[in-house]
């Protein structure tokens, strides 16, 4: 069997080598797998990894043999799962309780992009609670998480502000459903509307993020997360879930506390929300949102997992707006 598989002296970082087949354990399906999506996390450690170590995250394709233990989807299901570790490759175990069907008109791409993005940027949201009405922060905006928060929190009643790094990368984040566009961490700060202008229609170079706002979910780290801290409502929520700035965070607690009530949450998909709540409903149900044609995947590159190495390097580099899938089949 084949794998993507860490591999330093490449240039490419990566190389497709044998390796052992995989052995499911009871309650895990043996899954061919025909798409993974690619995630800057999971990119970043592979750019460092020792060699031979195996990268992935998200797995789309056919069940080849059910769960001996009578869980999950039967032989010959098309599914989608989020594994730990080690999804870059030809087959797969992945536990029931992280897998779940497809819609028989969702592509095995489209279907590749959910466990990690899409998983993160519903539960993300889901601390929050309830939407409806609320003002919600999002930035890292024109990443994968961002574009899936953002329509996620539009479809939820949310008046949504999304903060991206550059201007080039606000394409198409209107249509998802952004109601501003901010660019660059400068523009969070707590300043109120000089004009008689909608913040929402000033230019987004000038413009402030006018807050507050009741959920903020915040990838970005450093001083990003510091100034969140100081835009949250009274009884709000600051999810952090990730640092790419890869940057410690300094702030006044006076600035955050004084709010009252405001909360701040760490999140990790991985080594929390997925061990202490199994996604497999959560999976399902963004598939069929999907299928519907009521939550766009955003797939902005798509290529074969033998010329994976330019991929890897154009998310890296910033240069995908969305998901970055690898084709095996």
């Amino acid at each position: 069997m084949l794998a993507l598989v860490a591999a330093p002296s490449n240039p490419s970082k990566v190389e497709r080598r044998e390796v052992p087949e995989p052995t499911p354990g009871p309650t895990a399906a043996l899954v061919e797998v025909h798409a993974v999506s690619l995630n800057r996390g999971e990119v970043n450690r592979t750019y460092g990894a020792e060699d031979g170590w195996r990268p992935g995250w998200d797995v789309a394709g056919v069940v080849l043999r059910s769960a001996a233990d009578g869980s999950g989807p039967r032989e010959g299901a098309r599914v989608v799962g989020l594994l730990p570790v080690g999804g870059w490759c030809e087959r797969v175990a992945v536990s029931t309780t992280e897998l779940a069907e497809i819609p028989d008109g969702l592509s095995f791409a489209a279907a590749s992009t959910l466990p990690v993005a899409g998983l993160t940027a519903l539960r993300a949201l889901g601390i929050g609670g309830r939407l409806l009405g609320k003002r919600v922060l999002i930035t890292g905006a024109s990443g994968g998480v961002g574009r899936f928060a953002i329509q996620l929190a539009r479809r939820g009643g949310a008046r949504v502000t999304a903060v991206i790094g550059r201007p080039e990368r606000d394409a198409g984040l209107a249509e998802l459903g952004a109601h501003a566009i901010l660019v660059g961490t400068d523009a969070l700060r707590p300043v109120a509307p000089a004009s008689s202008a909608p913040a929402d229609i000033l230019p987004a170079e000038v413009r402030p993020a006018v807050g507050p706002f009741d959920l903020i979910v915040e990838s970005i780290g450093g001083d990003a997360l510091a100034r969140a801290l100081r835009l949250v409502a009274r009884g709000g929520t600051v999810v952090t879930l990730g640092n790419s700035a890869k940057e410690p965070t300094t702030f006044d607690p006076r600035d955050f506390f004084s709010v009252g009530g405001a909360r701040l949450y760490g999140f990790h998909l991985v080594i929390h929300e997925m061990v202490v709540d199994p996604v497999s409903a959560d999976l399902g149900y963004l598939a069929r949102l999907v299928a519907d044609g009521e939550l766009d995947p955003q797939i902005a590159l798509e290529a074969d997992w033998r010329d994976a190495g330019p991929a890897l390097a154009a998310l890296l580099d910033r240069r995908v707006d969305g998901k970055a899938v690898l084709h095996l089949r």
